[in-house]
């Protein structure tokens, strides 16, 4: 039996249950790419349920003001993922839903790999959608040692997957390969015993696939310690805005760091780590007592508001810590 056979008869048989699977209508798959954009299936899930029952279509999203968006994406992180789904969905409600790849890329926030993946899901077309764990099934399948953070490879492993993808199912069979990256044919530990295509796996058949797929890191992740101070009023935490000039975080609630507020009586409640792209953040959390006086540039929230504003997922993190 040829691989698609195999696969898609695995993923048949019993593949996850995931929300965005229950329909293959436009709005709820888009919704379910954008967020899963660097993003654990797991954190997504809960997210994915609040937004639609607070934006149920298209036009109810297209409708909405920013910080409403915002607000509901509010902890996922990558916040210019919201700002752009908003921006391209308003663009959809004006001209009308996409009909092709082209279209699809024409949107903003809509990549290569989303555009494959909604276009073979939504509109059955023959593309294959190749993500970071499709990167790592293509390597295993053909033994191959070639760096997959290099253009060159990810040209030759799209090509390779779409000789392998089966035209009249082109939805399913993409979501399969992922089903397996995510689930069998994993980063570490892959269950080989249990995948379908074990039989035709150029890695099992060698024993390197622990070895692979290779990555090579080219970027440096920056180490940055930082404070930052819970200050409680009546209930309510004060917290700063982002600056309208900043272009990824605009419109965002904070809390202060400790040095930037006289705060008394201050103690460490507890600590954790935060990466934003390359900066991993080393955070110590602080509460104290607020200065007496009136506190300038912020404002006073309580737990029911903070619900309804935009706040950085770091802040939510120290929060609940």
């Amino acid at each position: 039996m040829a691989m698609p056979s195999l696969l898609l008869a695995w993923y048949d048989a019993g593949h996850r249950r995931l929300p965005w699977r229950e329909s293959t209508r436009l709005y709820p798959v888009w919704l379910s790419e954008i967020m899963l954009q660097q993003t654990r299936v797991e954190a997504v899930i809960p997210y994915f349920h609040r937004f639609l029952d607070r934006f149920p279509d298209i036009d109810t999203l297209a409708a909405a003001v920013e910080s409403d968006v915002l607000a509901a994406w509010s902890g996922l992180g990558y916040y210019s993922r919201a700002r752009l789904l908003h921006r391209a969905v308003r663009q959809v409600a004006s001209t009308g839903p996409p009909a092709s790849l082209t279209e699809l890329r024409a949107l903003p926030g809509v990549g290569e790999y989303t555009a494959a993946a909604i276009g073979s899901i939504v509109l059955g077309l023959p593309v294959a959608a190749v993500d970071g764990n499709v990167l790592r099934v293509v390597s295993r399948l053909t033994n191959s040692d070639a760096d997959i953070s290099l253009p060159a490879t990810r040209k030759r492993f799209q090509a390779t997957a779409q000789e392998w993808l089966d035209p009249l199912r082109p939805g399913d069979f993409n979501q399969a390969m992922m089903e397996l990256g995510a689930t069998l044919c994993t980063p570490r530990n892959p269950e080989c015993g249990r995948c379908p295509i074990t039989p035709l796996c150029g890695a099992h058949a060698a024993g390197t696939q622990h070895e692979l797929p290779v990555k090579i890191s080219r970027v440096q992740v920056r180490q940055v310690a930082l404070d930052v101070l819970i200050l409680l009023r009546q209930s309510k935490v004060y917290l700063l805005p982002r600056a309208a000039a900043e272009k990824r975080l605009a419109g965002f609630w904070e809390l202060p760091q400790k040095d930037a507020v006289a705060a008394t009586e201050t103690e460490a409640v507890g600590n954790f780590t935060h990466q934003i792209v390359n900066d991993r953040y080393r955070v110590t959390v602080w509460k104290g007592r607020p200065p007496a006086g009136r506190l300038s540039g912020g404002r006073w929230f309580s737990t029911a508001e903070l619900g309804q504003i935009p706040v950085t997922t770091l802040t939510r993190k120290a929060l609940n810590t």
